[in-house]
């Protein structure tokens, strides 16, 4: 599906500059509304993100963004009355099935309720919000304490002869967020597993509305700790656009390089634990060490070892000084001889393999069930990159190698993320060696009139996207950003079908979702 082939009466289509991705929305009823989720369907487009929205003038809409070929459809649709007057919308989930999830949790936090759907338990409400609370509908404002009820969740049961279930969470042994897996077990292979997650909700969503839209890049930030560039980036992308702001070449290329260096450093983490989690506690020893020395590089060349706040409305807080390129490039080089010789390593210790080879095996075709985009969909077979797929400024000149493996095993995920690596640390040399002269940054002025923009970055977990409204005036009207863990947990329920419980750590590290992050 082409943005500039469907054609669909009333579209808007965005503005967009150097760098943003073209949008268009488009105002429907229900029909349309199930009408354009059939014709996304029917040609492989994938949904992005559902959300719930209700109006400065009190008017509620559910939205959703599509992926296209050449950029975002998003779909706003006016429920016509408030929740509490029975406000409701065509449920998706029949057509696209990640899809329960998201409406579930727009129904948590608007009322809005997805009519016709299967599945319509709470999501983020564990029972200590009262029936009625619903924290963003305009009226629920303030700080809100209620008394902790924390109400039973009703699991799928499992019946047959041996099953069992075991419940693992939500605090776990380790230093990881809370999240619950419930697994039904013959013996020690797993039958189904289903996740319940919600647990660090933190109400970034009415945050957003409340810190100004100059400052909501700080917010965004900091929604994921391991993803603060790409969330980041994404949302000054759609103040951007909303504002009419074209960024410089040079801030463009400085926002790519702390990405991609965002990227290497997640890859070097996770490269470690997948090799603790099998039983080899010297890939965690040296990946530890090699991600160590990666973010002190952050911190002595950026200011920061995480990035946080390195990108900014209007281009970026840091400029690169020409003794921090040959640093830069430096530790590039030794870096890649590094991870090569881990590589060689990893393929060659027999007690690695067996544990990687064959776990936690995600079909090509399951992928693109869950429409799973990032690096575990490439290690399936996919081969979407948005950097490489839509090439935004300044990817356009540096033409991006999506990496991909159709094993779809454990084995293949920790191959991509060493392709990745190699790929990274190619384009980090590329964008040193072609930085543009200029500013790092213009100035973005509050929009006169009511404006949306949209926002869609490649993450080095997968592609991380924001829509945002705003008022006249530095005023943020809504906000709602998605991680690419929302497609990634339910697909990751169908990973683990058919291996041991105990191999489930290793498998799930291997994806290494997003728990708060996905959660908002």
């Amino acid at each position: 599906m082409r943005l500039d082939t469907v054609q669909i009466e009333g579209a808007i289509r965005l503005s967009h500059a150097t760098g943003q991705i073209p949008a268009a929305i488009v105002e429907v009823n229900e029909a349309r509304w199930l009408e354009v989720a059939h014709m996304a369907h029917s040609q492989q487009s994938r949904l992005i993100t559902m959300w719930g929205c209700e109006a400065p003038d009190g008017g509620f809409s559910a939205n959703a963004a599509y992926e296209c070929e050449d950029g975002i459809m998003w779909v706003r649709l006016a429920t016509g009355c408030s929740p509490q007057a029975g406000g409701s919308f065509p449920d998706l989930a029949a057509i696209f099935p990640y899809a329960a999830r998201m409406q579930r949790a727009i129904f948590d936090l608007t009322g809005l309720r997805a009519r016709d759907a299967q599945d319509t338990r709470p999501w983020l409400n564990h029972g200590n919000w009262p029936d009625d609370y619903f924290p963003l509908q305009r009226q629920a404002s303030g700080v809100e304490t209620f008394e902790s009820s924390e109400a039973d969740y009703p699991f799928v049961q499992v019946a047959g002869d041996g099953v069992h279930e075991i419940a693992v969470g939500p605090i776990h042994a380790g230093t990881i967020e809370p999240g619950h897996f419930r697994f039904s077990v013959v013996g020690e292979k797993v039958l189904r597993l289903e996740e319940r997650l919600g647990y660090v909700h933190r109400g970034v969503e009415r945050l957003f509305e409340r810190t100004p839209a100059s400052g909501g890049y700080r917010v965004a930030a900091r929604i994921a700790g391991d993803s603060t560039v790409a969330f980041s980036w994404a949302y000054c992308m759609a103040l951007e656009q909303a504002c009419g702001v074209t960024v410089s070449n040079r801030a463009l290329y400085v926002r790519a390089l702390l990405l991609e260096r965002e990227r290497v450093a997640n890859h070097l983490g996770d490269l470690g634990a997948l090799g603790n989690d099998a039983g080899f506690a010297f890939g965690l020893a040296q990946f530890s060490r090699l991600k160590e020395d990666w973010i002190r590089m952050n911190a002595h060349a950026f200011g920061h070892r995480y990035l946080i706040d390195r990108i900014v409305p209007g281009g970026a807080s840091v400029d690169i000084r020409p003794e921090t390129v040959t640093a830069l490039v430096k530790q590039c080089d030794a870096i890649g001889r590094e991870a090569r010789i881990m590589r060689k390593i990893y393929e060659d210790q027999s007690g690695l393999q067996d544990r990687f080879a064959g776990a936690g095996r995600l079909t090509a075709d399951v992928a693109g069930h869950f429409g799973m985009r990032g690096m575990a969909a490439r290690a399936s077979g996919h081969t979407f990159d948005l950097r490489a797929a839509l090439r935004p400024a300044p990817y356009d000149d540096v033409s991006v190698k999506a990496a991909s493996d159709a094993r779809g095993d454990v084995a293949a995920r920790v191959a991509v993320r060493f392709a990745e690596i190699d790929e990274s640390l190619r384009l980090i040399r590329v964008l040193l060696t072609g930085l543009p002269a200029g500013s790092v940054a213009v100035d973005v002025k509050p929009v006169c009139e009511p404006s949306r923009g949209t926002g869609w970055v490649e993450g080095w977990r997968g592609d991380v996207f924001v829509a945002l409204e705003l008022d006249a005036g530095d005023v943020v009207s809504r906000c709602h950003c998605h991680d690419p863990s929302w497609q990634g947990w339910p697909a990751l329920e169908h990973a683990i079908i058919g291996n041991i419980v105990a191999d489930f750590p290793l498998i799930n590290k291997s994806f290494n979702l997003n728990y708060a992050g996905h959660d908002l």
